[in-house]
This record gives C-alpha cells, sequence and structure tokens, in this order.
C-alpha cells in the first residue's frame, strides 16, 4: 500500500509533464486517402448485438467485419473456448471479414446458442468485438386450462388476468373479440402493462362471452389466443357507489428500479364508484419535461431516457366523488456503465508520448480492466515504456513496432462495456488534406474559416501566410485553431485574397493555398410598401436589392408565410411582384425573400383590396432623381456606387446614366461614365489614379432623363504611374539629316499622378547599339539631328510621373530624312507592239542611291516629228507616265503613228526625281488615217448634188485614196441601199447625178493607208424641186418636207470631175392606209425624181375612171368625199412628162365604214359594259333562285323535325361556318338525277324509277336505317309558298351534296 502511494506523485507528474504530447498525439479516424498507404492496427467497423436473438427458421449471421493494413484476419471464441469454423459444415465464415453464417436448417438451433466473440489480427495487433449472446425466438403456446365463467354484481372491480407463456422477445398483449375486433378500453377498462384487462366498475353492457387474450410474438410475427372467458353482469338492483381504492399496484407504497438510458413506466389502476380520476406528482419534482408523457386515460407515467434526476417517490392519486386514495412508488435509477470518454486511436511518431484514457461511469461504479491485443494487460509482456493507472494507460517514448490495439473493459452487474483503441507508431512527412486552390466565400462582417487539415507524424506544426508574404500571428482579427484553421472574426473586403498554410514536421514541410473572397452583403434597397388597390385593378410589389455581383439571387416571394396561389395573375419579374385584376382573396402579406448561396434578406408588405372607385387619368412624368448614393467597396481602382431610385411617375425607368466630376483636372465639368438597365440599383465604377471624384446619377424614362441626383461624397484615388504610354506615335524625317519623333500627349486625367513626363529612345534599326534617349515635358514633338540619310529607327516613347514609369512602349519604325536619287535608270529599252502603244524596259537603280522611299520611275515621252516631215514640231508637248514602285518596265498608249519620238526616265522618292536617263529615240509604224478635214455639199439641183472635202489632219502614213459610201433616207428615217465609190488620195470633189428630187442623202467619207481605214466623217444633203434658192413645200396635213439640214451656200469652184449616177432601185416603197372620221389616210415612201406624183383611186369593181389627186413633195395624202359602206382601190403613181415610163405603188383596198358618227359609242364605255355585266348577273342569280324554289318549294324545316326527334347524331350543316343546316335536295342547282321537276314544285311518283317519294311513306319524316333523312322529301305534302320565302339565301350546291352523304 505504502508502495504504491509513493508511485502515485510520480503518475501525476509524468501526467503533468507530458499532457502536451497527450494532445500532440494524432488521432485516427484520418482520411481514407491517407490511410491507403499507411500500417495501421485492426479496427471492428461492424459487429452484432450484444444481445442477438434469432428467428430458428432463418440462418443465423453473427456480424464481425474489420479494417486494418494490411487487411485482418479473424477468429472465433465461443462460450470462452477457441470455435474452429472450418471443422463445422454447418458454419461458413465471409471470404474478407469474420462474419459468420450458420445453416440450422438440419440442425437444432438450441446446438448454436452461447456466447460468441470475435477476433481481428494482423502484424500491428489484435482487436476484439463484444461477448455477444445469441438466443433463439421463442413463441410457447398457452398451457391448456380450464376457464370457469365469471358472474359479477354490477358495480364491482373485475380483473381479467391474461398470463400469456413466456417468449423470447416478451410478446405484446391485446384483448379481442370472436370477430377479431378490439375490445373498447377507456377510463373504466383499461389494460395493465402485464397484459391483464381491469375493470374499475362493472356495467350490465360488460355481459359478454368472448372476452379473448391475444400475444403477438413479434420475432415470428406469430399470434397465439387463449381461451375466451364469459363475463355475466347481474343487475339485482343499483350499484352501491363507493370511494376510490387501488387495483395496481398493491399497498401504500411500491418500489420501481430502472437503468439509466431505458424508459420508466409507473402505472396506477383504481377501482370505485364512479370511476375514479387518475393524477401523478413527483416529490419535489417536475412532470412537465419533454420526455414524460401520459397514456392509458393518465394510468401511466412514462418517461424516457431515464437519467439520475429521475429517481424519486412519484405518487398517483385516485379520486372520484367520494373520496381519494394515493399510493406513491418509490423509484431508483441505476446505471450500467456508460462512456464518459472512451480510448480514442492514436498515432505516434517514435519517442513520442501518449495517454490513453477509459473513462467511464454508472451505478454502482463500474470496475475496469485493460487488455492489449486481445490478452489481460497483467498477462501481456512487460513493456517498461508502458503504466497503467486505473482508467489511464500512458506510453512513454514509444518506439517503432511497438503498435497494438488496447482493450478498455468496464462493467458492473448491469452490463459491460468493451471499446478497442490502436496506438500506432509512424514516422511520416507532413500531409496537407484540404484540397489546394480551395475558395472561401462570405458575407462582409461574418466570421471566415480556413481550414488546414493536415496529417503527419510527428504532428505538423501549422503557420499562415496571406498573399504568400505576411505571416499570421494569433490574435486580433485572427485565431488559429490547434487543428489549423485559421478563423478570421470578423470578415472585410480587405481581408479577401490569398491565403497559404504551412505544414511542418521534422521529416518535411507542406503548403497549401486558399482563398478568401469577402462578399458584399444582400441587402433590400427598395423595399415592398403597403398597397391598397381597388378590386379588378393591378398590384404592384417592388423590392430592389443590391447583392455582391459575383452571387447570383434568387428572388422568391410569398405570401402569408406559404407559397404564391398557382394562379397567372401572380407575375414574378426580377425586382418585382405583380398581381392582376386583384380579387378578395388576394389581401394579405406579402414578402420578398432575396436568397444567395452565402446570405439572404427579406422584406414584407401588406395588400389591402378597397372597392373599385373612377380611375383618374395616369400622368406620365420624368423620374424623380436617384437618392441616397453610397459608395462601398473602395479599392484603388474601382468603387461601387449605390443609389435608391426615385418615383417613376407612371413610366417605367429605362436607364441610368452615372456620370463624374473630375474636382482636380476639370473641376465642373460632368462626364459620362457608364449607363446601367433601369432594373438596377448598383454599378462597379472602374476608376483612374489621381482623380478627385464625384458622382450623380440621373434617371430615364420615356418622357426623359430627371435632374441629376445630388453628388456623391467625394472619392479621391491615389497617384500612381501611368497606365499607358502616349498614343499616335509617328517617326517621320522632314529634311536630310534628321529625324522628327511626335506622339498625342495624356491628358490630365490619363496621366495617373503629377509630374508627367515622355521618355523618347530611339536607336538604328539592325544596328548594333543602345537606346539613345530624351526626358522630354509639356511637348508632342522631338527632333533629332545627324542622322544618315533615309535608315530605319526603332523609337519609343514612354510615359512617366513622379509614381514611376508606365509599361514599356511599343516600338514603332520610322525612317530619317530623305535626299534626292543620285542615279539614273540605265539599258533603256523601247518596243514597239503597234502604230499606237510601245513598251519601255530599263534596269532598276541601286536602293542605296534612291536614298529615300521608292516612289516610283517617272517616263517622259514627247513626238518629234512625223516619218513624212523633215522638220521637227516647234512646240513639242512633252508628255509623263509615272509607275509607281520598284517597277522596270511600263506602257506608253496613246501614241501617234507614222511619228519619231524620244523619252528618258527619271527615278522618283517622298523629296523629288534624280538625275534623267540618256534620250532614246523610237518611231511608230503607219497606221489609218485620221477623218478627212471636212466634207461638204455644194451645187444642189434637182437631180444631183456636189461633194468636196480635205484631207485628213493626220495621214498617219501614206495616203492612199478615199472611200465614199452613201444612200437615201426617207421621211421615217429609214436607209435605202448604199453605194460605194473610190477616189485616189489628189482627189477631194465629186458631182453625184441621176439623183431622186427631193430626196434626203446621207454620206460617209474616210481615208485609207496601206493600214486601212480611217474613221468617216458623215454629211447629209437634200436634192430640189425646182430652184436652188427654195427648198419644197407641202400643205398642211401633207406630211413634212423640210431638210433636217440646212444645204450648203453656193460656191464657185473649179467644174468637179462629173459622174452619170445610176437609178437608184424602184421609186416607191412601202404603202401604209388608214380610216379616220375626215376621210382615208395614204402614206408611202418615195425615192423618185419624178415631178408629177398623184394618189388615185377607184370604187372597187367599178369600171370608172381613176380620180387622181397631186401630192407632189408629199409622203401622205388625206383622200375625202369618200362614200359610207364603199370600199376603194387606191394606189400612188408618179409621171414625168419628159419620161413615158409610168411608176406605180401597188393597189391597196381601203374599206370605208357603214356608219360614221362622231358621237361617243356608249357600247363602247369600260362603265357600261361593267353595269351591264352586274345587271346580267343578278338577272342569272334571281333566275337561279326561282328555279330552286319552284323545284324545291322552298326550304324544308328539318331543324324543327330534328329537335322534335332529338337525335343527336343529325347535325344539320350551315353554309357559312360548314356545320349542318337547312337540307336541299339539289345539286349544282339541279334535280337529282333520274328525276323530272314539274313547275309544282312536287315529284311524281309515276315520273321516276327512282323518286324521293319511294323513300318518303308518311309524313313523319322519318329516317331510314342509316340515319338519313330521305324521308323529309316526301310527296304527299307540298310546301306552303310562304314556308318557301323564309329566306332570300340561295341554298348552296354544297350543302344539296351534303345532304345525301
Amino acid at each position: 500500500m505504502d508502495r504504491k502511494r509513493k508511485w502515485l506523485p510520480g503518475i501525476g507528474a509524468v501526467l503533468l509533464l507530458l499532457l502536451s504530447h497527450m494532445t500532440s498525439a494524432l488521432e485516427v479516424p484520418l482520411d481514407p486517402k491517407v490511410l491507403e498507404g499507411l500500417p495501421q492496427p485492426p479496427t471492428i467497423t461492424l459487429q452484432s448485438p450484444k444481445d442477438y436473438i434469432f428467428d430458428p427458421r432463418e440462418n443465423i449471421v453473427i456480424h464481425c467485419e474489420a479494417k486494418g493494413k494490411p487487411h485482418p484476419g479473424f477468429s472465433w471464441i465461443r462460450n470462452g473456448t477457441h470455435f474452429d469454423v472450418e471443422k463445422d459444415s454447418n458454419v461458413l465464415m465471409k471470404p474478407g471479414s469474420g462474419t459468420l453464417v450458420i445453416d440450422i436448417s438440419e440442425e437444432k438451433a438450441e446446438a448454436y446458442e452461447g456466447t460468441y466473440q470475435c477476433t481481428a489480427h494482423n502484424d500491428h495487433g489484435t482487436a476484439v468485438s463484444n461477448n455477444i449472446v445469441t438466443r433463439q425466438s421463442r413463441s410457447p403456446l398457452w398451457s391448456k386450462e380450464r376457464i370457469e365463467a365469471i358472474t359479477v354484481p354490477v358495480g364491482v372491480s373485475l380483473v381479467l388476468q391474461c398470463r400469456p407463456p413466456t417468449g423470447l422477445p416478451p410478446p405484446v398483449i391485446f384483448w379481442m373479440d370472436n370477430n377479431f375486433m378490439r375490445l373498447p378500453l377507456g377510463k373504466r377498462v383499461s389494460q395493465a402493462l402485464n397484459g391483464d384487462l381491469y375493470f374499475s366498475n362493472v356495467l350490465p353492457e360488460d355481459t359478454r362471452n368472448d372476452y379473448i387474450c391475444y400475444a403477438r410474438f413479434p420475432h415470428t410475427q406469430t399470434i397465439q389466443q387463449k381461451q375466451p372467458m364469459a363475463v355475466t353482469v347481474l343487475q339485482t338492483g343499483p350499484a352501491k357507489e363507493r370511494s376510490p381504492g387501488f387495483m395496481l399496484p398493491l399497498g401504500a407504497t411500491s418500489t420501481k428500479m430502472v437503468l439509466r438510458g431505458e424508459k420508466l413506466q409507473l402505472e396506477c389502476i383504481a377501482e370505485g364508484l364512479p370511476t375514479p380520476d387518475i393524477s401523478w406528482q413527483k416529490d419535489g419534482g417536475d412532470l412537465s419535461d419533454s420526455r414524460v408523457t401520459f397514456y392509458n386515460f393518465q394510468k401511466t407515467l412514462k418517461i424516457s431516457d431515464v437519467n439520475e434526476s429521475d429517481a424519486g417517490n412519484y405518487t398517483c392519486k385516485a379520486s372520484n366523488k367520494l373520496g381519494t386514495a394515493h399510493h406513491t412508488i418509490m423509484v431508483t435509477v441505476k446505471a450500467a456503465p456508460f462512456w464518459i470518454s472512451a480510448p480514442r486511436n492514436l498515432i505516434l511518431a517514435p519517442n513520442e508520448t501518449g495517454i490513453l484514457t477509459c473513462r467511464v461511469n454508472g451505478e454502482p461504479k463500474p470496475n475496469i480492466s485493460w487488455f492489449v491485443n486481445g490478452v489481460p494487460i497483467n498477462n501481456a509482456p512487460e513493456d517498461q515504456t508502458r503504466k497503467v493507472d486505473d482508467d489511464t494507460v500512458i506510453l512513454s517514448n514509444v518506439q517503432s513496432g511497438s503498435s497494438a490495439v488496447y482493450q478498455c473493459n468496464a462493467s458492473n452487474e448491469f452490463g459491460y462495456l468493451l471499446a478497442n483503441a490502436f496506438v500506432s507508431v509512424l514516422a511520416e512527412p507532413p500531409r496537407v488534406l484540404t484540397p489546394p486552390n480551395r475558395v472561401y466565400q462570405v458575407i462582409t462582417n461574418s466570421p471566415a474559416l480556413l481550414h488546414c487539415a493536415s496529417f503527419g507524424s510527428p504532428i505538423p506544426t501549422i503557420t499562415w501566410f496571406k498573399d504568400s508574404q505576411t505571416s499570421i500571428e494569433n490574435g486580433d482579427p485572427y485565431v488559429i485553431h490547434e487543428n489549423g484553421t485559421l478563423e478570421i472574426h470578423v470578415a472585410q473586403p480587405l481581408n479577401s485574397g490569398k491565403y497559404t498554410c504551412i505544414a511542418t514536421n521534422n521529416l518535411g514541410i507542406k503548403e497549401n493555398h486558399v482563398y478568401l473572397e469577402v462578399k458584399e452583403p444582400t441587402r433590400i434597397l427598395k423595399q415592398p410598401e403597403y398597397k391598397v388597390v381597388q378590386r379588378g385593378m393591378s398590384a404592384v410589389f417592388e423590392c430592389k436589392v443590391k447583392h455582391d455581383p459575383s452571387l447570383v439571387p434568387t428572388m422568391t416571394w410569398l405570401k402569408d408565410s406559404g407559397e404564391l396561389p398557382d394562379d397567372e395573375r401572380f407575375v414574378v419579374d426580377a425586382d418585382s411582384l405583380v398581381i392582376k385584376d386583384v380579387t378578395d382573396d388576394d389581401e394579405g402579406t406579402y414578402t420578398c425573400i432575396m436568397n444567395t448561396t452565402l446570405d439572404q434578406d427579406s422584406a414584407s408588405a401588406m395588400l389591402t383590396v378597397v372597392e373599385a372607385t373612377p380611375t383618374p387619368a395616369i400622368v406620365y412624368e420624368k423620374p424623380d432623381p436617384p437618392t441616397e448614393l453610397e459608395l462601398s467597396d473602395q479599392t484603388e481602382r474601382s468603387v461601387q456606387l449605390t443609389w435608391v431610385p426615385g418615383d417613376e411617375h407612371n413610366s417605367p425607368t429605362q436607364k441610368f446614366l452615372i456620370q463624374y466630376e473630375d474636382l482636380l483636372h476639370q473641376p465642373g465639368i460632368w462626364v459620362n461614365l457608364t449607363e446601367v438597365d433601369g432594373t438596377g440599383t448598383t454599378a462597379q465604377l472602374h476608376l483612374s489614379p489621381y482623380v478627385y471624384y464625384s458622382f450623380r446619377v440621373l434617371a430615364q424614362n420615356h418622357v426623359g432623363y430627371s435632374q441629376p441626383s445630388q453628388p456623391s461624397s467625394q472619392y479621391r484615388t491615389n497617384p500612381a504611374a501611368p497606365d499607358e504610354n502616349p498614343s499616335n506615335v509617328k517617326a517621320v524625317g522632314t529634311k536630310p539629316g534628321n529625324l522628327v519623333i511626335s506622339w498625342t500627349q495624356l491628358t490630365g486625367f490619363q496621366s495617373n499622378g503629377p509630374g508627367l513626363e515622355y521618355k523618347v529612345l530611339w536607336r538604328q534599326k539592325d544596328v548594333e547599339q543602345d537606346w539613345s534617349s530624351k526626358t522630354v515635358a509639356d511637348v508632342s514633338e522631338f527632333t533629332v539631328s545627324g542622322t544618315p540619310t533615309y535608315v530605319p529607327y526603332e523609337v519609343k516613347v514612354q510615359a512617366l510621373n513622379d509614381y514611376g514609369n508606365a509599361p514599356e512602349a511599343e516600338v514603332v519604325i520610322g525612317h530619317s530624312g530623305e535626299d534626292l536619287p543620285l542615279s539614273a535608270p540605265e539599258s533603256v529599252q523601247v518596243m514597239v507592239h503597234n502604230s499606237t502603244l510601245a513598251e519601255v524596259h530599263w534596269e532598276p537603280v541601286p536602293p542605296s542611291s534612291v536614298r529615300g522611299k521608292l516612289q516610283g520611275y517617272q517616263v517622259y515621252y514627247s513626238r518629234k516629228r512625223g516619218l513624212h516631215e523633215t522638220e521637227e514640231i516647234e512646240e513639242q508637248q512633252e508628255q509623263v507616265l509615272t509607275f509607281s514602285g520598284n517597277r522596270t518596265e511600263g506602257r506608253l498608249p496613246g501614241l501617234q503613228p507614222y511619228s519619231l519620238y524620244s523619252l528618258y526616265i527619271k527615278v522618283l522618292n517622298s523629296i523629288g526625281e534624280g538625275p534623267a536617263s540618256a534620250d532614246k529615240p523610237f518611231e511608230t509604224p503607219e497606221g489609218v488615217p485620221g477623218p478627212p478635214s471636212f466634207l461638204r455639199v455644194i451645187n444642189p439641183s434637182l437631180d444631183s448634188l456636189t461633194l468636196e472635202w480635205g484631207p485628213p489632219r493626220n495621214n498617219n502614213g501614206r495616203l492612199s485614196g478615199y472611200t465614199l459610201k452613201y444612200q437615201p433616207v426617207n421621211n421615217t428615217s429609214e436607209l435605202g441601199p448604199l453605194r460605194v465609190m473610190d477616189f485616189l488620195a489628189n482627189e477631194t470633189t465629186v458631182v453625184l447625178d441621176n439623183l431622186n428630187s427631193s430626196m434626203l442623202y446621207k454620206f460617209y467619207l474616210s481615208a485609207k493607208t496601206i493600214k486601212g481605214s480611217g474613221p468617216s466623217v458623215t454629211e447629209e444633203a437634200l436634192t430640189i424641186l425646182e430652184t436652188i434658192q427654195s427648198q419644197p413645200t407641202v400643205e398642211t396635213g401633207k406630211g413634212p418636207t423640210e431638210p433636217p439640214h440646212p444645204t450648203s451656200p453656193i460656191t464657185l469652184s473649179p467644174h468637179p470631175p462629173f459622174y452619170k449616177v445610176p437609178p437608184a432601185g424602184p421609186a416607191f416603197g412601202k404603202v401604209n392606209t388608214s380610216v379616220s372620221e375626215d376621210g382615208a389616210v395614204i402614206s408611202w415612201e418615195y425615192f423618185g425624181h419624178h415631178k408629177n406624183v398623184y394618189v388615185e383611186y377607184i370604187v372597187e369593181n367599178s369600171k370608172e375612171d381613176w380620180k387622181k389627186e397631186l401630192v407632189n413633195g408629199s409622203h401622205s395624202h388625206m383622200i375625202k368625199g369618200l362614200k359610207p359602206a364603199t370600199s376603194y382601190r387606191v394606189r400612188v403613181v408618179a409621171r414625168d412628162p419628159a419620161d413615158p415610163t409610168l411608176h406605180s405603188t401597188d393597189e391597196v383596198l381601203v374599206t370605208v365604214p357603214a356608219v360614221p358618227s362622231r358621237q361617243v359609242d356608249i357600247a363602247t364605255q369600260g362603265w357600261f359594259i361593267g353595269l351591264m355585266c352586274a345587271i346580267a348577273l343578278l338577272i342569272l342569280v334571281l333566275l337561279i333562285v326561282c328555279f330552286i324554289k319552284r323545284n324545291k318549294g322552298g326550304k324544308y324545316p328539318v331543324k324543327e323535325k330534328e329537335d322534335a326527334h332529338q337525335d343527336p347524331e343529325i347535325q344539320p350543316m350551315k353554309e357559312d361556318d360548314g356545320t349542318f343546316g337547312e337540307y336541299s335536295d339539289t345539286e349544282d342547282h339541279k334535280p337529282l338525277k333520274g328525276s323530272r321537276t314539274p313547275s309544282n314544285g312536287t315529284v311524281r311518283r309515276d315520273e321516276s324509277d327512282d323518286s324521293l317519294v319511294d323513300y318518303g311513306e308518311g309524313g313523319d319524316g322519318q329516317f331510314n336505317e342509316d340515319g338519313s333523312f330521305i324521308g323529309q322529301y316526301s310527296g304527299k305534302k307540298e310546301k306552303d309558298t310562304h314556308e318557301g320565302n323564309e329566306s332570300s339565301e340561295a341554298p348552296s350546291p354544297v350543302n344539296a351534296m351534303n345532304s345525301f352523304v
């Protein structure tokens, strides 16, 4: 004893010293992915209950599953000895597990009852299961007994005993009659917990002979029945009333013991007349706990999940009007062992210390026993590192290979607890179990938990960093928990970012990154407002919400805390609820709830429905300006602006315009920044540094913009280095030896800070040299001097200010100044393609000699003289063609044939031209000549014309002659036969004879060389009738005689050669005739030269002489005075006294109309024809109607007879909508085939073999077998005249068809 006392303080000291080691021991279970590669002692994962009752009709299955690394093996102990499973053919152990399956189909079940315990073992230890007591369920029969009939007087108490057989588990008791109907229970008649039936007092209606007690055994689902009991209640007189007394339990007191955690049931059943009432109370206690319930009409008190506080005295009181009775039940609470702290698995690193604790409680206090690998610890091999102190095992300086499974067994008289806990000794570097790059999202001002679950042996130390730089220490606002979790009590937007946790132990280091996003809270800016709406109108509840832009909101509306009615009148939009055509049922409270994945906000408003009143006129106005501008989420380059919309004045807001004022650079000037949809109330604004911002918002509806809102508070962004460089950077040389670098300066808004300057950098391209630079301010141009001529340069212009430089500028390529080219093109060659086109070739100049940007080559060329000329042209016109780019050839079009040319070439750059090449002469070959210089007609006469002309201005070669073509032209501009004449080169005049008089001629004259004829010159001339000075004229109506061109004046000249012109062909051409109101008009073509032309006519088939009328000089004539209805033969003749030949046209026949009239013929007028057609159509329709009515005698009122018959299958078809209406017996308004229709409208039997009369016997209009209505058409009745005129509507032929379908 003394020795033990000396040891105890040492143990306490060790506990104090090693407390930190205990907390540092790594506990399991761990992530399965981690455990896969780690050695692990066995762990029981599944086992059967301690008390296992099996159904003897089925196999016995005793579960035992375990895990471990390597996978454990299994063995069993039965009734304290090893159970060799393999030797029993009825027992099977499942592969990979310890679960036993025992086949008892051929064996008595009692042979396998007993106590079983499973053992799971591998190289690192042994785990054991609970002791599993296995018993078979039993449902024995009732023992046979003779039950006597019971006779009792009315009013006395009675007990009918059930006494069911003992079963396993105990049966469920209930009372029924022969009809399997449960007996009615109540305050007077009740069933006790033991199954007996108690009557507080009996009544005559309790008399029956089928009181039957049933026992149901739940495991086997069988029901056993006791013999029926008969009860007779004698009513010898009125029952005597009495005060209460207890039938159960007996006496004034009793005791009851219950185990902690089980169910306590106390019952009191009293007798008396009248039936007593039962009530309960506890000494010094309260029975209103939720665990306390009363049932069986207050006779039973039940307390679930009993604990120590439920011990005490419970008193039940029975009372009626005659008195009361009491009974006290003294309840004691015992406890089987229960866990306070069960031992937990430990993973220790070598040389670490761990503690296993097995803390239990119970009543009486349990005894604790320790086992290691299933062996009592006292019998296990001695281990100096292990110390046992009652409920604690201390393991000090553990070493590799000392892994084991420890069992703690705590027991008392009411039960036991058994727990396995393994100790695994491992050396593992750190692992972070939290998934990498996990994103945590929280709402502003909410706590944030960033996890860093880790594994390692020894246990890793966790450290945290923010944005990979700032070390995080315990303290406001951060807390680092023992498990590595980083907590931020009140998260703010500035806490957003990247966090790194690092797990470290003596075997290594591991880091993991997570991200925190602190979101803006969801907030309802415009809450729904109380609405009073007239019945039948619409109610609109607005619910405008501000939320974090990165979160997806969900709007939900509720009515009176429930879902909205499933009614299409309720329309939910993004930020509103519209209730159309409001009814009284729509009154209530409406709540909008805005949910995101992180938070929510809600607001409610009521709707009141009132009687409708006259609706006032709706007035549309501009919206009110927004209010309550608020800036949030302020960062260096952005800010969030929120506002509350103003009244829309009956016109929905279409958009919001956000403006800003830069109080630093442009005070007083408001600039449009962005626009937001009319449903929005927030905007994320992107800002620039070094600006003093002030914001305002305007709302716009279809009426217009609102007034601007009040400006927001000023928001100043800090200066920063420029974000951009100057634009439009160019590098151009303006003269030889310089390079001008220019750019567009940044604005003050773009400068991002004070001290704006520009760093100009340049260097020659493709040359190994450093950048030259110059920093300038307030300029947009810089000139570099002393540069080589036209060489490429790389140029950059970078902005900078007092806070740093802009990003690296883009390189721009430019060239230094140009100079005139130094060289001329060489090897100039000319290739002449034809008389007007030549092609020139040259060798390009060396690129270095261009001394600038090559623009191209210019070819200068001029005509020196014609090849037939000896002297050069005094004023030579020099022409120039420019060929762009690095060309080596070009074409010279538009040259003059048969000429001497000279050309030279110069190279061209942006400054000017270089020296000229040597002159290069070339000749063009002959070509066709130009047109004669003139063509004139002189000395016109009756039958001759004189032509004279001049040579071409450009012969384009050696002239070989002329070609003259001419042809007559009649008064309809039609051309006659063409005549061709050739002349020598020295001939320039000709006389054309034997022409037609008063005839227009057209002339074409061209010159020619050996290359062919050139273009023609044309002229027209008219021969005259008698004299040269006057032109022939014609009376009005005879046709024009003026020539289209005036004749040339007569001039004296040497007599030209005289040519006798042969006749031009027939004198007359085509003849046309027409008849008008004034007579017959004759027109003709005339090509002759005769002096006298006549129109002659004679009546057809007449022997009289031809009548003639003179028509000299005309090509048309009207013959008047002709007789109506008479035909005439007409011809045109030409006579000349000097020529006996008669020239005549073919005779034509002209017929004069019979009744010539100047009045308008009404029969040919469109309106008259249309009117006549309409009248004819109307008459036709009337005839058809009359015809039908005579055939039918009117329409048959089938509808009335259908109504009388009420046949739903007969549905007449109407003409207008395709449904059945009144019936017609016509098809296309004709009688039926094989029938005749007399004028009286009847159908005669003897006139048709297929008459409708055959189908219409009787006047009832009955239908035949197929449901048709042929019986309507009967010959025995005639329709009255007024029946046939009920409607002026003509029956449709389609309806007639439908009548017989």
